[in-house]
């Protein structure tokens, strides 16, 4: 009976409303929330200088940063993930060497690299020159550019696997050379297929920008921190950077979607207005191509209706092959030259230094810390694997439960858990981190705990959003005749969940949770900037006391991370073979 009255819609709405009322009782009365907000401290001149104008340019400066980097990462998304798909077997292992290494490291680690030890591979001289040419900002975009581009590079080689063969076959035999079957029939639709998951990595890049703060870029977090020690206006400028990564979010989103609905084929008279609208905005770029086509195809027809073939032309034509041998010769010998200076890079390295800093690498002063650090000590890869578990293991129960929120057909319970998802999804990991260390479990709940367990309680939330989110797909993916079936059966809703759906689906799900599981452990790097020791924090540390090894250091954590992550990454892969066993490979 109480069910049959809780699928009414003016009860669902009813439920919202009483849920939002008791949030407001809460901090009105239960809580007693009497923070003094003062906005006024982003729209005047204060004794530390404009606020606003410090946001401003946090934000021009994450915009950038973003652009730029959004565009390194497409460009090398392009060419490694068509280098995965070559023949060649020096250029194929030399693009996965690229997209194994960069995607199993954390980001932080590689921009702590790039930024700390990277200058010390030149003349003091040249040195002094790179830091005049702003050079953590270029640290900062590169690095992002690199890091994301390993990711693009999986989608795009997945998307161009997923066109069947025969197009390539046909495409062959009907005259056009790789080029024109490239660009005419593989690229436009891989894209298409592509465009949500590169869609995501772009998202992604935007909030992974948040990390430069780290070495010294005044983007938005560098910004907020700076306004909070500033002024000490805690909620103010935790709302700021806030708002700012949700505009950014949705703004990003609403250009990605309507590049989806652009290249989506759709009966004629039949588009919807945003079809309109992305017709509208992309007009120019159209007019682009196809002029570039034109010209392409004018100077093509001249060249062809030419009764003479220019000198130029008939060696290229002629030295074609050798022309290849000779690029294939070079790239192997250029590969060699990388290998030959990495070897010998590696064993000019201090490994005494190494060998006596391994063991605070590995478990920081466990046994032997004192009583005011985290579990006697604990810290270094142990504590970055026991936040990893930690974390994973609780936003596994949060995020199965709001995923199957997410999926009811009750507004009651669907509206929230969506709120929750796409909030939490709209922010960066390392803003939550500022969250719930200083306002949810210090202001608002009122507990003191260890910026050990701020962090992993921050990691379990963040992640939990993004589980439910794998949930969610794993439930629609389910026929819906079996859920109907079992409806027919008898069965209530959590039986059918419990019996029926969540098995299937977390079969399914088990490779993107393995994925996850991964995720967690690179970002437990991320807790180093509330001044957890786990393993970059110990890293630098050590380099901070030592100050003249910092290759040995940042490349003995890299390592550190990649042989745990390629490993876990390597059981990810074999999971998604065994339960998809019909992958074929496109050879190009």
């Amino acid at each position: 009976m109480l069910k049959r009255y809780f699928e009414k819609v003016w009860v669902q709405n009813l439920a919202l409303l009483a849920m939002f009322g008791l949030l407001v009782y809460y901090f009105a009365f239960v809580f007693e929330f009497k923070y003094d907000f003062n906005w006024a401290v982003f729209t005047t001149e204060g004794q530390y200088g404009h606020m606003g104008h410090l946001m401003l340019n946090g934000l021009n400066t994450t915009i950038t940063i973003t652009l730029y980097s959004a565009a390194i990462a497409l460009i090398l998304g392009i060419i490694f993930g068509l280098a995965r798909l070559s023949s060649f077997k020096p250029v194929y292992w030399f693009a996965t060497c690229y997209v194994e290494l960069f995607r199993n490291t954390p980001l932080l680690v590689q921009l702590f690299f790039w930024n700390f030890a990277f200058p010390y591979a030149f003349p003091e001289e040249i040195r002094f020159k790179l830091y005049d040419m702003d050079f953590e900002f270029w640290v900062a975009t590169i690095g992002c550019g690199i890091f994301t581009g390993a990711f693009m590079a999986e989608i795009i080689r997945a998307g161009i696997q997923s066109i069947p063969k025969g197009l390539l076959e046909a495409s062959y035999s009907s005259g056009l050379n790789f080029t024109q079957t490239l660009r005419r029939i593989i690229l436009p639709l891989s894209f298409r297929e592509i465009i949500p998951p590169l869609g995501s990595e772009f998202l992604n890049n935007m909030k992974n920008t948040s990390l430069a703060m780290t070495i010294g870029v005044s983007e938005v977090c560098w910004s907020m921190q700076e306004v909070l020690s500033l002024t000490y206006r805690t909620f103010e400028a935790l709302i700021a950077a806030t708002l700012i990564y949700l505009v950014l979010s949705l703004s990003i989103a609403m250009i990605l979607n309507l590049v989806n609905v652009k290249l989506k084929i759709l009966p004629r008279g039949h588009e919807p207005m945003s079809r309109k609208v992305a017709d509208t905005l992309f007009a120019p770029l159209e007019w682009l191509g196809s002029g570039m086509e034109y010209l392409l195809w004018y100077f093509r027809r001249r060249s062809d209706t030419s009764k003479t073939v220019s000198p130029l032309r008939r060696l290229l034509r002629v030295s074609s092959k050798g022309f290849v041998l000779a690029a294939k010769i070079g790239f192997v010998a250029a590969i060699a030259y990388v290998i030959y200076m990495t070897i010998s890079a590696v064993a000019s390295f201090n490994f005494e230094v190494i060998w006596a800093n391994l063991p605070a690498l590995l478990f920081w002063r466990f046994p032997g810390g004192d009583e005011t650090e985290f579990f006697m000590g604990l810290g270094g890869l142990a504590g970055a694997l026991l936040m990893a578990v930690i974390s994973i293991a609780g936003s596994f129960v949060i995020g199965l439960l709001v995923g199957m929120g997410r999926t009811a057909n009750n507004r009651a319970v669907r509206i929230p858990c969506t709120i929750y998802i796409e909030f939490v999804r709209a922010i960066p990991l390392l803003l939550v981190i500022f969250w719930f260390y200083t306002v949810v479990l210090d202001i608002m709940f009122k507990i003191e705990v260890h910026a050990f367990w701020a962090a992993t309680i921050a990691m379990t939330f963040f992640f939990a959003a993004y589980i439910a989110e794998t949930v969610r797909g794993g439930i629609d993916n389910i026929p819906r005749g079996q859920v109907e079936a079992a409806k027919a059966s008898g069965l209530s809703y959590f039986q059918t969940m419990r019996k029926i759906v969540l098995p299937q689906a977390l079969k399914q799900m088990l490779p993107a949770l393995v994925g996850m599981f991964i995720a967690a452990f690179k970002d437990t790097s991320l807790a180093y900037i509330i001044g957890v020791m786990e393993l970059t924090r110990a890293a630098y540390a050590i380099n901070n006391r030592l100050m003249v090894y910092p290759f040995e250091i940042y490349t003995t954590i890299a390592v550190i991370y990649f042989i745990f992550s390629y490993l876990m990454s390597l059981y990810a892969k074999r999971l998604e073979r065994k339960l998809s066993p019909e992958s074929v490979r496109i050879a190009m």
